[in-house]
């Protein structure tokens, strides 16, 4: 298991790195001590895990995690359980507050290791963080119905959330399984598999029900993929 530490104290990267020699599974592939860094570790080292603290110098744990195409498994650390909350509410691994102590580390990379049981890989595999002002999710992206163009931004809607993503519409496509989701417009991308009910639209082209009562306009052209895609 290829392991990264973000964390601003040089004293408990130290800790941290001397616990996890206890456990010859892991390895710690890299170490930062400020968001810049932690950033430029993951996209390079490309770790399974991270371990990462929540307050450092020049940002939060949570707006290194909204800087990333694709979110990592994450093991908040802390001093300050306040936070707990939030990173669980972020659908985070797991937390550990400061001083780290063994056995319950040692719980929770076992709890890491259930959930990296190898499973056939899908194109989507992956999550992506967001954060909307105090509140902070990672969700799968099988489980996103809707992808709404706002300029630069992007909303994303999932059960009774709809958080803005600092991503396009363009980017966001490019890293989605074609299989199942598609570009029905120039401002929406839908999750075919939460598609409902299809009916015709005034313009020629296709009016989708999504899950949750959402309707979407199908562009003519796009329609006539759709139909063959579906073999309507």
């Amino acid at each position: 298991m290829r392991v990264a530490i973000i964390d601003d104290e040089r004293l408990a990267r130290n800790e941290l790195r001397r616990l996890l020699d206890a456990h010859p599974e892991v390895d710690v592939v890299a170490e930062a001590a400020c968001v810049a860094d932690g950033l430029h570790a993951i996209r390079h080292m490309a770790p399974d895990l991270v371990f990462l603290d929540i307050q450092m110098p020049d940002g939060s744990g949570f707006d290194l995690l909204a800087a990333l195409e694709q979110a990592p498994a994450v093991i908040f650390t802390t001093a300050h359980d306040q936070f707990a909350l939030k990173a669980f509410d972020a659908n985070a691994l797991d937390y550990l507050l400061k001083p780290i102590e063994a056995p319950r580390l040692a719980q929770a990379l076992q709890k890491r290791s259930r959930d990296a049981e190898p499973k056939p890989p899908k194109p989507n595999d992956g999550k992506v963080f967001m954060q909307d002002g105090e509140r902070c999710w990672f969700v799968d992206l099988e489980q996103i119905v809707l992808f709404e163009s706002e300029g630069n931004y992007t909303r994303v809607y999932f059960d009774n959330n709809r958080p803005l993503l600092l991503r396009s519409l363009s980017q966001l496509e490019e890293r989605l399984d074609p299989q199942h989701f598609m570009r029905i417009n120039r401002r929406h991308i839908v999750n075919l598999r939460f598609v409902r009910e299809v009916g015709p639209s005034p313009a020629g082209g296709l009016v989708l029900l999504l899950e949750g009562g959402l309707n979407v306009d199908m562009s003519r052209r796009r329609a006539v993929e759709f139909k063959q895609l579906k073999r309507l």
